[in-house]
């Protein structure tokens, strides 16, 4: 069988402060960051870090109420921006639907934590000795794709992906793939996390890998490339892509956006925490393969670009070694910057961004990118944004602990 065209038919991502998918882009555009400080009090001690939560965020309004109990955080925000994903492609969406040509693929590194962490402060500090019976279906890692399909009346697969930071971009390559291969016709990808809870917090400052900062500084906390750089932000996330195969989107006349040519995966196996180019450079190469791409195809890469001291110029080794002497020209961006991590939601939260990228030919900036590292030399970093450039082709990123490597490849739907 050849394999099928993969067209992206919708999109979403949640913007923290509530407003629109375009609103948000926008913001990007402009250099603006949602990283803001977060203040806790509670026991058994508060919390003071630079983060994104999605304070914005109306779960009740995006999803109705009768849902919600049911639900964690970081399947409510899933939810929320699948559904929206799913609309603007124009697919149906009516009461007790059965599509068994649609499926979900869907990335979280955490699933349901805060449901979880709930539950153990009942016990340990509340007294409590019995939790609520949806304690369980609240922080099961599949929660968030078993709320999408029941939402939407899916009837083909139900993945869920926990690849720590590439289990979105995993969840949307595993999804095209689905699609490339005659398994389904349409995959909802993409993945949500929620991992502001108290532990979480505690576990990324003992790895001494979180960004200090204070009420007038958080903004600027997270400095991807930057010699000064000092670690990553936490941040609320979820975003979501509509994948159609390209003749049943024409058919239906639905508006293509964008399509997803390559995906690359790959396999550091060096160490649990420290990134490897090499591993890195094999997916780079097999997303351009796939996508019948040369280097000098591609006009923008979003990167991975945490801010940590050895993951930023490991990831711009690779890029140079895959893209040689076209590197010192090729337009990249660690929108992070701006974002925060949204740990395994990011691959989906960058995948959007890209896709808006290339149907804008507007590229975004690395924020607070005042000097670059002499370590992370080599490539076009965009300190301001770059419109108007005939983008036609761009990369996202997701490297990963553990090893995991996931690259995406996108073509503008209609070329500039």
């Amino acid at each position: 069988m050849t394999a099928r065209r993969v067209a992206i038919t919708g999109l979403s991502l949640i913007d923290p402060q509530g407003d629109s998918t375009e609103a948000y882009f926008a913001r990007l555009l402009d250099g603006q960051s949602v990283i803001r400080l977060h203040v806790t009090d509670d026991p058994p001690q508060g919390l003071s870090v630079p983060a994104v939560r999605c304070t914005g965020f109306d779960a009740a309004a995006r999803i109705g109420k009768a849902h919600l109990a049911t639900m964690d955080r970081y399947t409510q925000l899933g939810v929320a921006a699948a559904l929206e994903a799913w609309d603007q492609s124009g697919l149906p969406r009516e009461p007790g639907q059965d599509l068994p040509q649609a499926g979900v693929a869907w990335g979280s590194a955490l699933g349901g934590t805060l449901a979880y962490e709930q539950g153990y402060r009942a016990l340990w500090f509340g007294g409590q000795n019995r939790l609520s019976p949806l304690s369980v279906v609240q922080g099961m890692n599949n929660a968030a794709s078993a709320q999408i399909g029941i939402q939407l009346g899916l009837g083909n697969a139900s993945l869920t992906y926990t690849v720590a930071c590439a289990s979105a971009a995993t969840a949307i390559g595993e999804a095209f793939e689905r699609i490339r291969h005659g398994q389904a016709d349409i995959m909802v990808a993409g993945g949500s996390d929620a991992p502001l809870a108290f532990a979480v917090i505690r576990a990324w400052e003992a790895m001494r890998v979180l960004a200090p900062g204070n009420a007038d500084t958080a903004p600027q906390a997270c400095r991807p490339f930057h010699p000064q750089r000092r670690g990553l932000v936490l941040a609320e996330a979820a975003a979501a892509l509509v994948l159609e195969d390209w003749a049943h989107a024409q058919a239906r006349g639905a508006p293509i956006l964008a399509e997803l040519v390559g995906y690359g995966v790959s396999t550091d196996h060096t160490h649990l925490v420290r990134p490897d180019a090499t591993g890195q450079v094999r997916a780079l190469h097999a997303a351009l393969a796939q996508g019948g791409l040369d280097p000098a195809d591609i006009g923008y890469v979003n990167a991975h670009g945490t801010a940590t001291r050895e993951g930023d110029p490991t990831e711009i080794e690779a890029l140079r070694r895959v893209f040689g002497s076209h590197a010192e020209h090729l337009p990249v961006s660690a929108t992070k910057s701006m974002h925060g991590h949204g740990m395994g939601a990011t691959g989906a939260v960058e995948a959007v961004i890209t896709v808006l990228a290339l149907q804008h030919d507007a590229l975004p900036p690395t924020a607070q990118l005042t000097e670059i590292d002499p370590a992370c030399t080599g490539v076009r970093h965009l300190r301001t944004a770059l419109r108007g450039s005939g983008v036609r082709a761009a990369l996202s990123n997701a490297f990963a602990f553990g090893g995991s490597n996931a690259v995406l490849a996108f073509k503008a739907a209609h070329p500039v």
